[in-house]
Order: C-alpha cells, then structure tokens, then sequence
C-alpha cells in the first residue's frame, strides 16, 4: 500500500491514525493473526487512537460485521475486498463507539482512505453503506 505524501501543513494525526489502522488491520487479516497481537508485534508502538481503533474493531468485531452485512446489499463480507472491508469496520467502529466523532468526518476519512487504497467503485461502495449503517448507529444515541 502506498502512502500519500501530504504538503507541508496538512498533517491530521486522527486521518493518519486510520490509515495505520487499516495497514495493521489488512496485516492481521493477512496473517490471520488477532489485530491486537499484530499491534503489540510493532517495533514502533502505535499511538493511542491507532491501538483503540485496532483493539475496539477486535473488541466488537462480531457487532460491526453483523451491521456491515445487514447493509451491504448484495454484498458478503468475503466477497469485499479485504481494503473495503477492513475500512468499513473502522469506520463502523467509529460510528459506535466515538460520538464526539461526527458522522460526516467518518465517513468523509473512510471514502478517502477507499479512494486512495482500493478499487475505482470502493469510495462509492463505503459511503452508501456507511451512510446507512450511520442512520441506524447514531439515531439510537
């Protein structure tokens, strides 16, 4: 995965958190190994909010997946590329557990990340299920 190279001054350590996030996620994935082993395996330790959103998408992974699926029409989980799939849970994790967090800056960041890391149709794909998976996550709130 290629990172993108920021000007000067547009640095956002919460964005930058979620693509660490995602890398570790699509790691463990990748190794089947537990997302939290992956970040305790890290030569550099992670920042706070990378580990929470890591350990909070393991903590919950069985709730984020059940709402992923419930609103990906036409979609299962394994037929989503592990990139989409890995951003939604972040971003579902988000909508769950951080409510300071606004509903428009996750799924803005997540759109972002699927654009940059996955497939032509990924941005389009994130925002319709994230934005009806927010409907239903933040009207319970």
């Amino acid at each position: 995965m290629a990172r993108r190279v920021r000007p000067a001054g547009e640095e956002d350590e919460r964005s930058d958190a979620r693509e660490r996030a995602l890398i570790l996620l699509y790691e463990a994935e990748s190794k089947s190994m537990a997302p939290s082993d992956v970040v305790e395996g890290q030569v550099l330790r992670p920042d706070e909010l990378t580990k929470s959103l890591v350990v909070g998408v393991e903590e919950r992974g069985r709730e984020i997946d059940d709402l992923i699926s419930a609103h990906s029409k036409g979609w299962t989980l394994q037929r989503m590329p592990t990139l989409d799939r890995n951003i939604l849970r972040i971003s579902v994790y988000e909508l769950l557990a951080r409510p300071e967090v606004p509903v428009a800056v996750i799924i803005d960041e997540a759109v972002e990340l699927a654009k940059r890391f996955s497939t032509d149709d990924s941005g389009k794909f994130v925002n319709g299920v994230l934005s009806a998976i927010a409907a239903k996550a933040r009207a319970t709130r």
